[in-house]
């Protein structure tokens, strides 16, 4: 499918959801998380809990509160503490695909998903992200946008995701 690369902070993207990069405890920490939930207010990090844990490349869905969205996509591509895999990277990009396309979402904002704290090589990390999405057939969903929050990961992003589209 079509995808785009913006940059810029997740929490002020409108969108029909937002994808957080979680840990299977779905306890928001820092990095999108921490965007995420500084702006959507406290109600967030309480819900996300709540519908933990879940499985490595799992996600769950909550609202998306003060945040100009309707859902936050809570893809968990790392175990607490741990790091991610390109499996878990692979599974948790397609399975908020997945979800967002089955709460008929025409809009989706998705970050490198395992690629910060979670340890994973940022390139490689982002070229299976963009595989996925690439590869993805949607119902629903018609606006991807992949975001980066530096100019340096902007750049990486859009030369990878350049190569993935051929």
């Amino acid at each position: 499918m079509e995808f785009e690369v913006i940059q810029g902070d997740i929490a002020q993207q409108s969108a029909d959801a937002l994808v957080n990069a979680a840990n299977t405890s779905l306890r928001m920490g820092s990095g999108v998380a921490g965007a995420l939930k500084r702006a959507a207010g406290s109600g967030l990090p309480d819900e996300a809990v709540a519908k933990g844990p879940v499985d490595l490349g799992g996600v769950a869905t909550t609202d998306a509160y003060d945040l100009d969205a309707d859902y936050v996509v809570h893809a968990a591509a790392m175990p607490p503490g741990g790091q991610s895999t390109a499996r878990s990277i692979r599974d948790a990009t397609r399975n908020a695909l997945a979800e967002a396309d089955a709460l008929s979402c025409e809009s989706l904002v998705l970050p490198a998903i395992g690629c910060g704290i979670a340890g994973f090589d940022f390139e490689d990390g982002v070229r299976i992200i963009c595989d996925v999405v690439d590869g993805f057939e949607p119902a629903s969903l018609t606006d991807v946008r992949l975001i980066a929050y530096s100019d340096d990961d902007y750049e990486t992003i859009q030369r990878v995701a350049t190569e993935v589209r051929g």
